[in-house]
């Protein structure tokens, strides 16, 4: 039987009557809040387990398990497409979604699904606030902002990224400083310094590791950029921040998304998340 023949008795049957969806206001009102940015009404939607709720919810599989990860890929592809037509980069909107649906892979439980996709949801709200409070506005800059998060870890130069955009370095530079009071040059140092951090924090790369993949110069001159940047040496951030933030743990019961999951299987993913 085709499909569509299949679908059309399913339609005539009873049972399908008996299916009702959530009202859209509800969902509506769920991505808005990501959009906007609104933290507390997401955590407050997270301690709900709204999303482990199935009333009202299409079941796409009669395995649970399967179930949910198709409901988690939809919201996270929904989630990644509206932010993108919010502001956000587009490399960093597509580079979360493969992560946090490659992490799905990696998962076989209930708990760790809902774990994972309230990461997820958290994780995109948390950047969308930080956009919505330092929007600028401008395409140019938007754009410039992207050029520079996706070639992050290369040289970048402001007569390269000018030359991207069509305008001359000089217009660029004076447009740049106008609509956000920083340099093309001291952004670019903050958002590798931002890198930084996030692989001092989550992996276990050495320093010259990371200012070889930041194209920084030397390992010195990494050591005093991020000196400059964050008042203290990168050594000093590592032994105050390395893996604080995610609670993880290779063996026990308290890690929450990582749980059950071999170092080697977790670390190079938040390496290659670093700068989410």
């Amino acid at each position: 039987m085709r499909y569509q023949n299949e679908w059309l008795l399913l339609e005539a049957d009873d049972i399908a009557d008996e299916m009702e969806h959530r009202h859209p206001t509800e969902e509506f009102l769920f991505y808005e809040a990501v959009m906007s940015g609104d933290v507390e009404e997401k955590k407050k939607n997270c301690e709900q387990e709204r999303f482990m709720d199935s009333e009202g919810v299409g079941v796409l599989s009669k395995d649970p398990i399967t179930n949910l990860k198709y409901h988690f890929v939809i919201t996270t592809a929904m989630i990644t497409r509206l932010c993108r037509q919010r502001g956000m980069e587009l490399e960093q909107a597509f580079r979360m979604s493969d992560f946090y649906i490659q992490s799905l892979d990696r998962i076989h439980t209930l708990q760790e699904i809902q774990h994972l996709h309230d990461e997820m949801v958290l994780d995109y709200t948390e950047k969308m606030r930080r956009i919505c409070r330092s929007d600028t506005g401008s395409r140019h800059i938007n754009v410039c902002k992207e050029y520079i998060y996706a070639h992050i870890k290369e040289r970048i130069t402001i007569e390269e990224i000018a030359e991207q955009l069509g305008v001359s370095a000089s217009y660029l530079s004076r447009l740049f400083k106008k609509e956000t009071g920083d340099s093309v040059s001291a952004y670019i140092r903050a958002q590798k310094i931002e890198m930084a951090k996030n692989m001092l924090r989550y992996s276990d790369y050495t320093l010259a590791d990371i200012a070889n993949r930041l194209s920084f110069s030397t390992q010195s001159h990494f050591i005093q950029q991020f000196r400059e940047q964050t008042g203290m040496t990168p050594k000093k951030y590592r032994d105050t921040n390395h893996m604080a933030q995610w609670n993880i743990s290779e063996t026990g019961a308290d890690a929450v998304s990582f749980t059950g999951w071999k170092k080697e299987t977790w670390q190079p993913l938040l390496a290659a998340a670093s700068l989410f």
